[in-house]
């Protein structure tokens, strides 16, 4: 398959990519679609800053409790702008008691005094309700989850852990430096069987690994975007979140203006195209002509080739699989994947087409399509189908889909993200799952190691996902079979609205501030956090040596989502299906933080800071030390954009990570906000340290306070003392005070928080 990376500077001539020229052929060099979306958006005068206000804010009902929370403490009187609360991630009330309803009920209550949207449980999930409803032409939203994504309509959408849209709701600005854009030149067009997943894994596959996509914006333009229908643009550009890019944008064409038109919406549109003579900092060609039914593998949606490939090398494919997990997570006594190797076939035990991903109408109808008149067999195979939002719903109960997928036995279920991120539809130990969702990631699915249970994920098209279903679960490329199966109907018209009118509680730009807040008894608010220490004493509570940890690992989803209003009490689960001991250690050390801000001299710090510093006498410097746990790990924060792989450090204790680099921008920009100093290794090589070894860095506060790049560490581990330089760059002069205030909440207390 062809998809071509060119890391040179490219330009739009006459409209079509050139390699860009000194003396470009049009000197006059006209703005890419992502510079003009950020030019109406930004606040900024500096040419490489942005300072950026959204049109909208969107959260899902894991996050926007503790958000609001925190926009509480930094003084939110309303709702500055539409900020829409969706409940599709914690809906199914099984865990806990009370709790996600309470948090559900709290939601309301606060759509209701500030002026918001909430969106009732099993209604919309939450990136289908955006599409829908708020997507437009030349918007951008910020959402508080990583596949904030709707470049189709032509609107950018950034995910974010919950701090920055903190920001936003407290009348701030979203900070960044100026991002590179890469243009995604799309040409031919997707044969029969394979789908626009299929493109996004063999994108990913070919970006991902050597970060060609970290941190840019990828737009989308060529001769093939016209060939593709909608949710084909949908399928394929949420995926982009897996290439680690920051978001994405498409031009628009007649195709956005029906979908529009059918959302109710005709009004909102414009057409977009990068003007004259754009520059890009990169171009990603794509030939969708050359792309075949795809596979990622697990543990990740780059781990991807063809499912033909796969299955000429199935035994080899599998063993590897079962090599990375026994790295992963020791030895386990899960079954052997190659039994499943029978019949001439692979046969797996579960397949899911759901979310914002997989549970579109293209998709769904696909698959309708290619069931109808067959069955999914009464063995251990099993589908679940989970369409996207009710009104969807709607759409494919009137067309037959639904009707065609039941009859061949696959289950219904309501508008859920639960199989993407492990609250629901777990499949048993030593199962293999094929999906149409985002991720699969380790554990992700639900599974729990420490517990003995391993599971396997594989991401593949809905309609590979389908063909399989229709073989009884023997792994089927769809583009084996007939093309009649192939042709599913669009009926894309019959999109009714309705439930949103009957059931959306719609309050914005109308606060009612004497509503009361109606809490539950796990919704908590956030302990007291203290500021930044004159110098920093640091013991390492979890060591990883994986080229990328995830923040699924730092802080897992699945039924840990349900505590997610109670900072104390998530905080227990922070990295408990990666580091057991971490939450521990990390008690530990803040017991010994507690009795040193108190007046205390614990042993074991004296003895540190005589190791580091060579002085017998260090009561004064131990006063000036705060002593807190720490996070080691290569390049963490990949995937989700949740806040609480930072906050519950920070909760118990955390003062800083220490990396080579970090794997996402939301990631470090969480650590910020939630006052975990993000520090890199001058160096770049690895450390070979232990849990419990400890690190001295000298200055930290007046360090941040003057813009200092580089830190003199002292490194403590086998009882000797060595020399560390660590890194803390890139930082905007609010994000130091936020360091030096302890996180986001404390900064907005402070009158001087503007200068």
């Amino acid at each position: 398959m062809m998809i071509e990376y060119r890391p040179e500077k490219i330009q739009l001539v006459n409209g079509c990519p050139t390699a860009f020229a000194a003396e470009p052929p049009n000197p006059r060099a006209g703005k890419n679609l992502a510079r003009l979306t950020i030019d109406a958006h930004n606040e900024s005068s500096d040419e490489g800053r942005l300072s950026l206000r959204f049109d909208a804010l969107i959260s899902h009902d894991i996050t926007y409790v503790s958000i609001i929370q925190t926009a509480r403490a930094c003084g939110l009187t309303e709702f500055p702008l539409p900020y829409i609360m969706t409940n599709c991630h914690n809906s199914l009330c099984a865990v806990g008691g009370t709790i996600n309803e309470d948090d559900h009920r709290f939601g309301l209550s606060a759509a209701r005094k500030y002026g918001g949207v909430f969106v009732p449980p099993n209604l919309a999930v939450i990136h289908q309700y955006a599409r829908e409803t708020l997507a437009q032409p030349g918007g951008m939203i910020l959402g508080s989850d990583s596949h904030t994504r709707f470049g189709p309509f032509g609107c950018m959408g950034i995910g974010e852990g919950g701090g920055e849209l903190v920001k936003q709701l407290v009348r701030g600005t979203y900070d960044l430096a100026s991002p590179a854009v890469a243009l995604v030149w799309l040409e031919g067009a997707l044969n029969p069987g394979v789908g626009a997943m299929d493109a996004a894994i063999a994108l990913c596959a070919a970006v991902y690994e050597k970060g060609l996509a970290k941190n840019k914006i990828l737009e989308f333009a060529g001769p093939g975007v016209a060939g593709l229908s909608m949710d084909d643009r949908v399928a394929l550009d949420v995926m982009t979140t897996e290439t680690a890019c920051l978001s994405s944008i498409w031009i628009t064409d007649e195709r956005t203006r029906d979908k529009l038109r059918q959302y109710g919406r005709a009004d909102a549109y414009k057409p977009l195209a990068p003007e004259e003579g754009a520059i890009y900092d990169a171009m990603i060609r794509v030939d969708l002509s050359s792309i075949k039914p795809m596979i990622a593998l697990p543990f990740h949606p780059s781990n991807a080739v063809s499912i033909r490939e796969f299955l000429l090398d199935a035994g080899d494919h599998l063993r590897e699989i079962e090599s990375r997990a026994s790295e992963l997570f020791g030895g386990n006594d899960a079954p052997s994947l190659t039994r499943r190797l029978t019949n001439g076939g692979f046969y797996v035990d579960q397949g899911i087409i759901a979310g914002c991903a997989g549970g579109i109408a293209g998709n769904i109808e696909a698959a309708a399509a290619i069931l109808n008149d067959a069955d999914t067999g009464c063995g251990g195979f099993g589908l679940s189908v989970y369409p996207a939002s009710l009104p969807l719903q709607l759409q494919l109960m009137k067309s037959g889909a639904l009707e065609n997928l039941a009859r061949a036995g696959a289950v219904i279920k309501p508008c859920f993200c639960g199989p993407c991120f492990g609250a629901g539809d777990t499949p048993a130990h030593g199962a293999f799952s094929i999906r149409h969702t985002t991720r699969n990631f380790p554990n992700r699915e639900g599974s729990k190691p420490g517990d003995g249970q391993l599971s396997y994920v594989a991401l593949m098209d809905a309609r590979s996902v389908a063909a399989t279903a229709r073989a009884k679960g023997m792994l089927t490329p769809a583009d084996e079979l007939p093309d009649a199966l192939l042709e599913a109907a669009n009926k894309s018209e019959m999109w009714d609205g309705t439930p949103y009118e009957k059931r959306v509680y719609n309050g914005i730009r109308r606060p009612l501030p004497d509503t009361p807040l109606e809490y539950g008894p796990n919704i908590a608010d956030w302990p007291y956090i203290p500021p930044l220490g004159e110098h920093m004493l640091l013991e390492f509570a979890a060591v990883i040596n994986d080229e990328v940890t995830t923040t699924d690992e730092l802080i897992p989803s699945g039924e840990t989502s349900s505590y997610r209003s109670n900072p104390l009490r998530l905080a227990q689960f922070t990295l408990s299906r990666r580091v057991p001991d971490y939450v521990e250690r990390a008690k530990a050390a803040l017991a010994l933080e507690n009795e040193r801000a108190n007046g205390g001299a614990p042993d074991t710090l004296v003895e540190s800071l005589r190791a580091a510093t060579g002085v017998e006498d260090v009561r004064a410097l131990l006063r000036d030390t705060q002593f807190g746990s720490c996070v080691y790990a290569k390049r963490p924060g990949d995937g989700s954009a949740r806040e609480q792989a930072a906050s519950c450090q920070r909760v118990l204790g955390g003062l800083a990570n220490v990396c080579i680099e970090y794997a996402t921008k939301r990631y470090k920009s969480n650590c910020i906000n939630w006052g975990v100093v993000p520090f890199t290794l001058a160096d770049g090589k690895p450390l070979d340290i232990q849990s419990g070894d400890r690190l001295f860095v000298r200055g930290v506060r007046n360090g941040v306070e003057s813009n200092q790049e580089l830190f003199d560490g002292v490194l403590l581990r086998s009882g000797k003392a060595e020399k560390l330089t660590l890194r803390l760059a890139g930082l905007s002069p609010r994000e130091r005070r936020i360091l030096l205030a302890g996180c986001l909440m404390n900064f907005f207390k402070n009158p001087d928080r503007n200068m």
